[in-house]
Formats: structure tokens, sequence, C-alpha cells
């Protein structure tokens, strides 16, 4: 099967080959004889009914410094494509949003991967707060009021932005810790979004598991382990994978968000496992994929295309 293939991304001149997924995903649709058309979010547009995208045919190549070679610029309409790749990173904001309402208008008969609106509707912080059984105890609140309430059951806990990503704004606060009101101050300063606050998990020293599904199904596991005198695991701030096999508790999670997943068209999704309680389910644009297949030789792009040929061959 050769498809015709959209991805919509952050510009590929500042990846880094050897981590990032996008990257891995269109090497391997290459390697499959797909044909690739690159464009970033802001050349996304509604034209008069069409959803039209403006950018370049693209040839990747594992060469550092020397990763992709574009073709000729064009405009192209999304509906005569096969598939298109939502993979840009968040934050998840409303330009994001927005693009998840234009692709839906493509979508299903161009197959967008993962399906946007329930990328809109399940962005990574709010979708496991449907599995209270296997999360820490968790709130979400803008209230100060209620926030001070949940540290004073929990004592030492993890404060981060609702809509943020790769780490950034993660706040732990122990028992004796005071910067609360502060923090508080600093986030409402800066938007109108709600905050969420989870209870410190100890664990999260002995590594963050990154579990990879591909439509519904574990595929393997990385550990992300902090740095020394860090509390966040993410690699974006100097966190050191290790290879990890699944347990059962991993897999017992996997079992009971799977069928959800699957049914909701989110092809590839990292999920992020603390000490055994469910964290975060990343379906905007996760990674892993490259570390995973350097520790165990799973080939995960691989099967994230054989899933999306499966799809549109119905």
């Amino acid at each position: 099967m050769t498809l015709k293939v959209a991805v919509q991304m952050d510009p590929i001149d500042g990846i880094d080959i050897n981590a990032d997924s996008s990257f891995r995903i269109v090497e391997e649709a290459q390697a499959r004889g797909h044909e690739i058309f690159y464009y970033t979010p802001d050349k996304l547009a509604y034209q008069s009914g069409r959803i039209t995208a403006k950018g370049w045919p693209l040839t990747v190549r594992r060469e550092a410094g020397n990763h992709f070679e574009l073709g000729v610029e064009a405009e192209i309409d999304l509906a005569a494509w096969d598939v298109v790749w939502l993979r840009q990173d968040p934050p998840f904001d409303m330009g994001y949003i927005t693009t998840t309402h234009l692709l839906e208008m493509v979508h299903p008969n161009t197959l967008v991967v993962n399906d946007p609106e329930w990328v809109r509707n399940y962005p990574e912080k709010l979708l496991v707060l449907q599995f209270p059984d296997l999360t820490p105890p968790t709130t979400v609140a803008r209230d100060l009021e209620t926030l001070k309430a949940f540290k004073a059951e929990h004592g030492d806990i993890i404060l981060k932005p609702l809509y943020g990503n790769g780490g950034a704004g993660v706040f732990r606060l122990e028992h004796s810790d005071r910067n609360l009101n502060s923090l508080w101050e600093l986030f409402t300063g800066i938007n109108r979004e709600p905050l969420i606050a989870q209870k410190f998990l100890a664990d999260v020293a002995k590594g963050d598991k990154r579990i990879i599904l591909v439509d519904g199904e574990p595929v393997g596991a990385i550990n992300r382990v902090p740095a020394e005198g860090e509390t966040r695991s993410n690699m974006h701030v100097g966190g050191r994978p290790e290879k990890v096999a699944l347990n059962d508790r991993d897999r017992e999670i996997c079992t009971t968000i799977g069928p959800l997943l699957r049914e909701k068209g989110q092809v590839f999704v990292g999920i992020d496992v603390i000490g055994g309680y469910l964290t975060e389910i990343n379906v905007t644009s996760p990674t892993g994929i490259q570390e995973l297949e350097r520790f165990d030789g799973i080939n995960v792009a691989a099967l994230i295309w054989e899933a999306i040929e499966r799809r549109i061959a119905g």
C-alpha cells in the first residue's frame, strides 16, 4: 500500500534526529514507499470549504546536520491525501485547538492521526481523570482554597500547568513548602487556566515509565530517571532513559485504557506510570519510540504504520 502522507509538525530543521519520534515516523513512511509532504501548523488554512496546507515534499536521511531535503513549495488540499499526521508539540492553546477543528473537517476520509476530535477532548492531563482508580490523588482547580486544601490533605504534592509539556513549570511542594500562594499568583497572572495538583510519588526517584501503545495495545516501555537533584524525569530536562520491562500493573493499566484509545482513533499514545500509578496519557505528540527501538529492538514506527494501513484498508 502506497500512501500520500502529510505531516503537520514543528520546524524540522531544529529536531534531534536521534530522539524525535516524528522524524522516525517519517523515516519509516519513506522506507515503506509513502509520499511525504511536510508543513508547519501556521500554514494550515480553511479556504472556501477546503482545508489546505502550504509546505514542501520531504525527504529525510539519518545524517546529523543534513537530515532533510525539501522539494518545491506547494499548496495542497488535504482532502486529496490519505493520511495527515497531527504532530506539533503543545502548548495545548487555542492555536492548537483550532488546528484540530480544521483537520476534523477532512477526517476520516483523510485519516488524521491521532483523531483530532479526541486529541482536542483528551489532552494529556485530563483523560487520566476518567480513571481515578489508576491515578494518584489529583485535583484540577484554579481556586486557591481548593489547592490549599489538597496540599493540606496530602502534604507533599506536584503542581503544574494543566496544558504544559516537557516538564516545563512543574513544581514539587514538600510538606513545609510555603510557595503555593506565590506559584498560584504566578500561574494565574499568566493565563486563566486551572492548575493540576497530584500527590507526590516518591517512586519517581526510581523512574517515570513511558509506555507506548499502538492502537490501544502496549508494545513496550522505557524508564526515564530524573537527573541528580531533579524531580522531573522528562528527557527535555535531563531525564535519563533506561531499558525496562512491562510488569503486571502496567498491563492492567493498558488493558483498562486501551479499548477507549483504540475506539477514539488514538493510534500512537504514550502513557506515564510512576510507582504503579497512571499520571498522564499523552495523545498530542508522544515521544519515546527511538529509545524503545534502541533498547528492545522494537520497530514501533513500523507497528504504527501497520495500524494505519489496516485502518485505511478497512
